[in-house]
C-alpha cells in the first residue's frame, strides 16, 4: 500500500510540478518538442507504475461492493467513454499540441460545444464512479489520482492557451464550458445533433461493449457484479 501511495503521489507531482511550474524552464532548456515527448515517457512510465503497485496492493476496505453502488459505473460509463471517443478530434484547442494544426480562429464544434475538455470530464467521470462502486484504499488512491490530474488539467490547460492564442482563446471560452453543457444552457452555443454523431455513439456503445466482456479478464473483477 506505501508503494501504492507513493506511486499515485507520484503520477499527481509530475502532472502538478513538472507540467506546471517547471514546464517553462524545461521548454526553454530542452525545446517544446524535446520537453512533450520527455513528458510522455514520464507519464507512460508512471501511469504504469501506478497500475502495477494498485493490483499487487492490499485489499483494505471502506464498504463492501455492492449490487447497487456498483450501478454508479454502469450508468456513467457509457456517457464517459461518449466523451472520450469524441474528444478525440485533431483540431480540438485542448488535445495536446494544437499549434500544430490550429491556425486562425478556435472552432467550436462537436464535443466542444458540450465541455471544452471532453477527454478530461471523460477520465473524471471514470474515477468518481470507480470510487463510488469500490469502497477500498487502492481502489481510491488509483482513481483518486486520476481524478486530481484531470480536474487539475482543466484549468491548468486553460492557463496555457490563454497565454499561447491570447484573444482568439478568450473568444473561444465565451463560447464554451469547462462544465458540460453549461455554455448550451446559458445559450451560448447551440447543440446540434451532428456535434455528438451517431458514429460517435456507436464507437462507444461497441467499447462499453468490449469493456464489460473484457473487465474480469483485464482487472480481475466482474463489471457485472451479483
Amino acid at each position: 500500500m506505501i508503494a501504492l501511495a507513493a506511486a499515485a503521489l507520484g503520477w499527481v507531482l509530475l502532472h502538478l510540478v513538472l507540467a506546471g511550474p517547471l514546464r517553462p524552464r524545461l521548454v526553454s532548456r530542452l525545446g517544446l518538442p524535446a520537453y512533450r515527448g520527455l513528458f510522455s515517457v514520464l507519464s507512460a512510465g508512471s501511469l504504469g507504475l501506478l497500475i502495477w503497485t494498485y493490483r499487487e496492493a492490499p485489499y483494505i476496505e471502506f464498504w463492501p461492493t455492492t449490487s447497487v453502488v456498483a450501478l454508479a459505473p454502469l450508468l456513467v460509463m457509457p456517457i464517459a467513454l461518449l466523451l472520450l471517443v469524441g474528444s478525440l478530434r485533431p483540431s480540438s484547442p485542448t488535445l495536446a499540441g494544437p499549434d500544430m494544426v490550429l491556425k486562425g480562429p478556435l472552432p467550436v464544434r462537436g464535443f466542444t460545444r458540450i465541455t471544452r475538455h471532453p477527454m478530461l470530464w471523460a477520465f473524471s467521470l471514470w474515477a468518481v464512479s470507480h470510487m463510488i462502486a469500490n469502497g477500498d484504499l487502492a481502489h481510491w488512491l488509483l482513481a483518486g489520482a486520476i481524478l486530481v490530474t484531470a480536474v487539475n488539467g482543466m484549468y491548468s490547460i486553460d492557463r496555457k492557451r490563454a497565454a499561447q492564442f491570447g484573444e482568439e482563446w478568450q473568444r473561444f471560452i465565451e463560447r464554451t464550458s469547462i462544465m458540460p453543457l453549461a455554455a448550451v444552457l446559458q445559450g451560448r452555443v447551440r447543440l446540434r445533433w451532428q456535434d455528438v454523431g451517431m458514429g460517435n455513439i456507436l464507437v462507444s456503445a461497441v467499447l462499453y461493449g468490449l469493456i464489460l466482456w473484457a473487465h474480469e479478464m483485464l482487472f480481475g473483477t466482474p463489471a457485472l457484479h451479483p
